[in-house]
């Protein structure tokens, strides 16, 4: 199926992806992961969450951790235009038979709660709390020097429906893969922020989030990490990398949180701020698709994922299957 048109001029204005709220069965160790081992920074904390951001970011966070019984993941966020996108967007979900709620949210305005097609947990907000600029603070640069959240990647049972609805909202795709034998997506990058995404979309049991990515300044960064987590206790946590993406030319590493969240370590992909900018097709056969160079996707990759709260995942009806290592 071909991708669509993109919309230009959408019923409400997204400006990039915001934050994720990770649900974590214990706050203390995802907080040396994330803190002492990954690099980022704690905003506020108390006995039950930890609020927190990178290195580059102004607002108060990128991630919040809340502890629960079971991991799972609470809901993916979004910063519109302005203040008055937010109330387009409500009248835009509501008309479509969306549940739609205004939610308090710690250092956030007024901040929208919906849901996507299938039932995907998403917020929108204008206003969260400015914090001082600490990018050129070097001393606080540990771990992996994480700048700022850069993408989400789900798990969805369609492509095509994912792609087909986020465009309504304004996502722009920037490269696709096509199973050649039904003409489905097989999964697709969409952004807002003139990156090569701000969401993507892979095919399999969902929605579940397949992983968060954060923007690091080198590869010289990751490397350092793979020696930091292979001697701290982490080297189970090492999951795929690194390696070069054929897809976004991205170099990366994925490892594991210790709920088993998924976070990408990522840099060096390339702008897409151009509105008529094409879309880069991919043959699902083709080997540098998923890995220009470094060792294949292991399966836990295509099958493990993070679920939503309150959503039942779904399995999905395109049998077609990439590479997968031994």
């Amino acid at each position: 199926m071909p991708i669509p048109a993109p919309e230009l001029y959408p019923p409400f204005n997204i400006i990039r992806l915001s934050h994720v709220d990770f649900g974590v069965t214990d706050l203390a160790a995802s907080k040396a992961f994330y803190v002492d081992t990954l690099g980022l920074q704690i905003t506020d904390e108390d006995a039950d969450t930890v609020y927190l951001r990178a290195l580059e970011e102004r607002g108060h966070h990128c991630m919040v951790l809340r502890k629960s019984e079971t991991p799972h993941v609470k809901a993916l966020s979004f910063k519109v235009f302005d203040e008055a996108q937010l109330d387009k967007a409500h009248d835009w979900f509501k008309g479509r038979g969306h549940r739609v709620e205004w939610v308090e949210r710690p250092y956030q305005g007024r901040t929208l709660a919906t849901h996507d097609h299938l039932g995907l947990p998403i917020e929108f907000y204008f206003k969260m709390e400015r914090l001082e600029p600490i990018h050129q603070k070097y001393a606080l640069y540990k771990g992996v020097k994480p700048l700022r959240i850069d993408h989400f990647n789900c798990f969805v049972p369609d492509v095509d429906a994912a792609v087909g609805f986020y465009n309504e909202i304004g996502f722009r795709v920037t490269e696709y893969t096509e199973d050649e034998d039904s003409k489905r997506l097989w999964a697709a990058w969409t952004h807002r922020k003139g990156g090569v995404h701000d969401i993507a979309f892979t095919n399999g049991l969902g929605p579940r989030l397949h992983h968060t990515a954060f923007w690091v300044p080198t590869p010289l960064n990751i490397i350092d990490l793979c020696d930091l987590m292979a001697t701290t206790g982490y080297v189970s946590n090492l999951e795929r990398g690194p390696g070069r993406h054929g897809i976004s030319n991205a170099f990366f590493l994925y490892i594991l949180d210790p709920d088993g969240h998924r976070i990408e370590i990522y840099c060096s992909d390339y702008q897409t701020v151009d509105p008529d900018l094409e879309a880069i097709k991919w043959d699902l056969k083709d080997p540098q698709r998923q890995t220009l160079w470094g060792a294949p996707a292991p399966r836990s990759w295509f099958e493990h994922g993070s679920v939503f709260t309150g959503v039942e995942p779904r399995p999905s009806s395109l049998g077609a299957s990439p590479i997968i290592a031994p």
